[in-house]
């Protein structure tokens, strides 16, 4: 009996040898010769990745870096993205504040090219532009709560998608640790602050990340389900599934207090155009935020019909690039947000 059963498990290994091979194999030559561990490997990049323009900040986890610049993106020695307007152009004082994430930072567009800098001229009033790539809905509220006294704008532009509510539930995303609210008793209690390091890579593996990691056939079996992003990204949850969603409104109410405009806008990523299970999701995510906005007096736009009506016009690759919208998705996005924002402006 034991020897079956040490035949059975020699096989089986035998078996998981030959198809981890030959995903290597089917992957390329280096593959055979590098047998790295596959997660840290990618959470190393991914930090190296942000480092560049990315600082650590001990009140919301990390700011874009002052002065840095690199392919079409630059950021000004205050840490905001440059909004170039039109040569010849005069632009209104006091300007609109763009907060978010990295729809509102303009991810894979040139500074030119983004929604706020082309917002300029539609509306005649200068745009800063303090979107932050990975940002969750709770580092949005309080960059905004940050900036607003010092800026003192004319209106606030809050940009988010529906995975920034995911996000607040997290003490640690992208590798970086951040601050994160808690329900309490029907407000927020910030937690995390100041905000520690952030672990060196190695040390955010979980033991079966450290045992599997180096696996390409684990690899692709996940890619291949859709869960490669949650194995592989470096996120550290602290809060239940679904209190990012509890917790919109009272961030909405936290924006109120700083008793400015403003407009609450959703964006969608990609993936929406290609999943209508997961689409589906992200339009009800997003409804509870906006629902929230308008709760706490603000104004909303939702994005989802001018996207989807591009899409269906044009294509999707000439709205999207890998998985941010493209020159053409900012220019729809500024033309709505432009309208959306009119009933709030003050007159030139």
């Amino acid at each position: 009996m034991l020897g079956r059963a040490a035949l059975v498990v020699g096989s089986l290994l035998v078996g998981l040898l030959l198809l981890e091979l030959g995903c290597r194999l089917w992957r390329g030559p280096s593959a055979l010769l590098d047998w790295s561990n596959i997660v840290l490997r990618e959470r190393q990049e991914t930090r190296s990745s942000s480092d560049g323009r990315l600082k650590r900040d001990s009140n919301l986890g990390f700011v874009l870096r002052p002065g840095f610049s690199a392919e079409g993106v630059t950021y000004d020695l205050h840490g905001h993205r440059l909004t170039p307007a039109p040569a010849g152009a005069v632009l209104a004082e006091p300007p609109v504040l763009a907060v978010g994430d990295s729809y509102a930072h303009g991810d894979e567009v040139s500074d030119g090219e983004t929604w706020a800098a082309l917002l300029q001229p539609l509306i005649g009033r200068r745009t800063i532009n303090a979107g932050v790539s990975g940002y969750g809905l709770d580092q949005t509220v309080l960059r905004a709560e940050k900036l607003v006294p010092e800026v003192k704008p004319a209106a606030l532009v809050l940009v988010f998608i529906a995975d920034d509510l995911r996000r607040a539930e997290m003490k640690r995303v992208w590798g970086a640790e951040k601050p994160y609210f808690e329900p309490a008793g029907g407000t927020l209690a910030l937690r995390n602050v100041p905000v520690p390091p952030s672990p060196p890579p190695v040390a955010t593996l979980d033991p079966w990340q450290r045992l599997f990691g180096w696996s390409v056939l684990v690899d692709t079996i996940l890619r291949h389900k859709g869960w490669q992003y949650e194995w592989s990204i470096d996120h550290l949850r602290v809060l239940p599934r679904g209190t990012g969603a509890t917790m919109a409104c009272p961030m909405m109410k936290r924006l109120a207090a700083l008793n400015v405009p403003t407009l609450v806008v959703a964006e969608y990523d990609p993936y929406v155009w290609k999943n209508a299970e997961y689409a589906q999701e992200q339009r009800r995510l997003s409804a509870v935020v906006l629902e929230c906005a308008r709760a706490a007096g603000f104004g909303t736009l939702d994005l989802f019909d001018a996207i989807d009506a591009a899409v269906k016009r044009d294509g999707y690759a000439a709205m999207f690039r890998s998985s941010h919208p493209g020159p053409l998705g900012h220019r729809i996005a500024a033309e709505r947000i432009a309208e959306a924002l009119r009933p709030y402006m003050p007159p030139r």
